[in-house]
């Protein structure tokens, strides 16, 4: 007599970017339809959904299934609860929420967990270079293929990035986010009057394998382009003239808090960033556990002391403007990117 398979579903533990912009990256600790994320590595939250719900409609196309708040934990605060429904339904989604929870006492601490966002779709520039990172995911079909193929720096961008390249591009600063329109502007030309876009495949060595696309030349599907095609911190800086490699410099620099997150970046570059990031405190104590190496530990513990003395202090609107490792942001404000 035959036996039936028995299907094991384990613990997956990992990491993906939050793109477009590149602001930050959310580790997951999931198990079938039950996960618990993080952007800070500190304060974390459950939700269940519905995978019965998947089953009955098998065939029926891409879904979208709502997710339900399990909880929300914290060292510190331990678990709070979310709303409890009295259905057969919302008790099965409890106890997977239960296992997730009691996985994730058991690795918090373990945090940053490996990236696995390895399907990345990629802005090309005029010469179909790999130009911006816009989105990436887990599997090819996690990437949406109708979206606009638009670069963005962000709305906090736009409140306190400034540029030592203002005067020679002609951008007015005294107009509130002059700075970060101007580079938004410019790396969407860079891509042409008809953008071009991308999913590679990045491979164990770096390289990656190209897909489909979007407004893609079919002669590009199928190439591979080496490790060293795809700008590490997301954003090319190499096939540009001098002053527009200082603008894209100076975001990057910009994004120092945010850039340390990338695991593949060499120690002089780490260190660099380390310096650049110590003028964004508040930024830098909300990833600094997710960092997966501290070169210049003294320097992150001194913007932590730093932001914690910020925190303290009564609230200010955010019209700091952020250039270089000298000045030093003073608001304590947590908006969103």
């Amino acid at each position: 007599m035959a036996r039936k398979a028995v299907v094991v579903m384990s613990f997956e533990c990992y990491s993906q970017r939050m793109l477009n912009p590149f602001r930050g990256s959310m580790n997951c600790v999931r198990y079938r339809s039950a996960d618990a994320v993080t952007a800070d590595g500190f304060h974390w939250d459950i939700y269940v959904s519905n995978d019965g719900l998947m089953d009955v409609l098998t065939g029926a196309g891409r879904m979208q299934v709502s997710d339900i708040r399990f909880g929300a934990w914290s060292p510190d605060r331990g678990l709070r609860r979310g709303p409890i429904y009295p259905s057969e339904d919302f008790r099965r989604m409890e106890r997977l929420g239960q296992r997730v929870y009691a996985h994730l006492l058991e690795v918090h601490d373990q945090v940053p967990f490996p990236f696995r966002d390895h399907y990345e779709l990629w802005l090309l520039d005029r010469a179909a270079r790999p130009l911006a990172l816009l989105d990436s995911a887990l599997t090819p079909d996690g990437l949406e293929r109708r979206q606009s193929l638009l670069w963005l720096t962000g709305q906090r961008c736009r409140r306190t990035f400034t540029t030592t390249a203002a005067t020679r591009l002609g951008i007015d600063t005294t107009t509130a986010g002059a700075s970060a329109d101007y580079l938004r502007n410019y790396i969407n030309d860079c891509a042409g009057p008809l953008p071009a876009a991308q999913i590679f495949q990045r491979l164990d060595d770096g390289a990656g394998a190209g897909l489909a696309g979007i407004n893609l030349d079919a002669g590009l599907v199928y190439r591979t382009l080496a490790g060293a095609d795809f700008p590490a911190t997301l954003l090319d800086r190499t096939h540009h003239d001098e002053v527009h490699r200082q603008l894209i410099d100076d975001f990057i620099r910009w994004q120092a808090p945010w850039q340390l997150l990338l695991p593949a970046l060499d120690p002089e570059t780490r260190r660099s960033f380390e310096q650049h990031a110590r003028v964004q405190p508040l930024r830098l104590a909300q990833q600094y556990r997710l960092y997966p190496r501290i070169i210049d530990r003294a320097a992150i513990d001194a913007a932590r002391v730093e932001a914690r003395i910020r925190q303290t202090q009564p609230a200010r609107k955010e019209v700091e403007q952020v250039q270089s490792t000298f000045y030093i942001e003073l608001s304590p404000d947590h908006a969103e990117y």
